[in-house]
């Protein structure tokens, strides 16, 4: 990858199958270079959320691609995990910081809020998510300006993410004002991820 590309940050499905979607992000990892996995679960049910992590962990730490678990703080040092999204901005950066110490990857989604990332930064985090940038209906919709992508990248030393319905022309559009694109339903939903992957990929240019 050129230097100056934006990294691949991947998101798992919300739910996946254990017997077989871990061969399927092998074949990704494997294809693509990636800077980091999110473990990102719908799922309340404990017992499900530790195997999958154990399950995700393991091809992750085979590919040397960091782990990360959304939301879940205390399941990071029981299952070996690499750090923790949160989903709720600023809130709880620095309570993440403190649990899991200064060699953590703490991350923060901040939806469309500058202020709300620069707390984020502020309290310690490793990054900041902005979304979505493409159009959806889940959450609240509200799309991040690209203002804040393009003022973010030029003033902040926070790296920044770019997430949520993206396509090829807005992975375009957004690869010279992001540090990394977070790619998770764009791919999976696809016959081939890998594949699907790549051309999201070669959009960047």
């Amino acid at each position: 990858m050129a230097e100056d590309r934006p990294q691949i940050y991947l998101l798992t499905p919300p739910s996946f199958d254990l017997d077989i979607f871990p061969e399927t992000l092998s074949k990704v990892l494997g294809a693509h270079e990636i800077a980091c996995i999110r473990l990102a679960l719908a799922s309340k049910d404990e017992d499900a959320v530790m195997r999958a992590a154990d399950a995700v962990r393991v091809v992750a730490h085979e590919h040397d691609v960091a782990l990360v678990i959304e939301n879940h703080i205390a399941l990071v040092g029981r299952h070996g995990l690499d750090g923790v999204h949160l989903s709720d901005g600023a809130r709880t950066v620095r309570y993440a910081r403190k649990e899991l110490g200064s060699d953590a990857i703490v991350g923060a989604f901040c939806g469309a809020s500058k202020h709300e990332g620069m707390n984020a930064g502020e309290a310690g985090a490793d990054y900041v998510c902005f979304g979505p940038v493409g159009e959806t209906g889940l959450g609240t919709g509200t799309r991040p300006e690209r203002e804040i992508f393009e003022w973010w990248s030029e003033v902040i030393e926070v790296p920044v993410v770019a997430e949520g319905a993206l396509t090829e022309d807005l992975v375009r559009a957004y690869a010279p004002i992001t540090d990394f694109f977070a790619i998770g339903e764009e791919i999976w939903r696809e016959e081939d991820p890998a594949a699907a992957l790549g051309r999201l990929i070669a959009a960047m240019g």
